[in-house]
């Protein structure tokens, strides 16, 4: 399952929160040469950044082991998201509510490649800057997209948004056994 979206939104902290294993991170410091590039945005203090890809695991129940891969959220290392969404099940895009822009390659990237994807919209500090309806309609994703409020530091809310993309993921798999 992958973990995608923005650049700072919280992709990171959601693998950390809910992986059984101390999660591997590829985080660098972030230097002046990513000034003008990397923008995590005003209310961040975010000095590193993800340069590969993080990796955690989660045991759904006895028969299931999801395996966890956030996606660096730079546009610059946008080539690597291929390899990263090949044999997935489906994808969590992370977002930011107040940096909504941030989000759309990622949205475009699943709409794409036809993989089940959930909308996450991580709740930095218990609040969004809008409204689920406001960010539906500012996205323009479809009803059939699901749009969670979680929060990528709190592992159960983590678990509950991983849920639904499973849901998703197990709604196709079944569409596409019986077709």
């Amino acid at each position: 399952m992958l973990i995608a979206g923005g650049f700072g939104v919280g992709k990171t902290t959601t693998v950390g929160a809910i992986s059984e294993i101390a999660p591997l991170t590829t985080e660098a410091e972030m230097t002046t040469a990513g000034i003008g590039v990397d923008d995590p945005g005003v209310r961040s203090a975010k000095t590193t950044t993800t340069v590969a890809m993080d990796f955690g695991c989660v045991t759904i129940d006895r028969s299931l082991k999801l395996y966890l891969f956030g996606t660096p959220g730079q546009t610059r290392f946008g080539f690597m998201w291929d390899d990263l969404a090949r044999g997935a099940l489906g994808a969590l895009v992370v977002v930011d509510s107040a940096r909504l822009d941030d989000c759309f390659p990622a949205i475009d990237f699943f709409e794409r490649a036809g993989l089940p994807f959930v909308v996450g919209v991580n709740a930095f500090d218990g609040r969004l800057a809008l409204e689920l309806g406001e960010i539906r309609w500012a996205l323009t994703i479809g009803d059939h997209v699901p749009l969670v409020q979680f929060d990528a530091r709190d592992r159960l809310s983590v678990r509950d948004a991983l849920l639904v993309v499973l849901d998703r993921a197990l709604d196709r798999a079944t569409r596409d056994r019986q077709a």
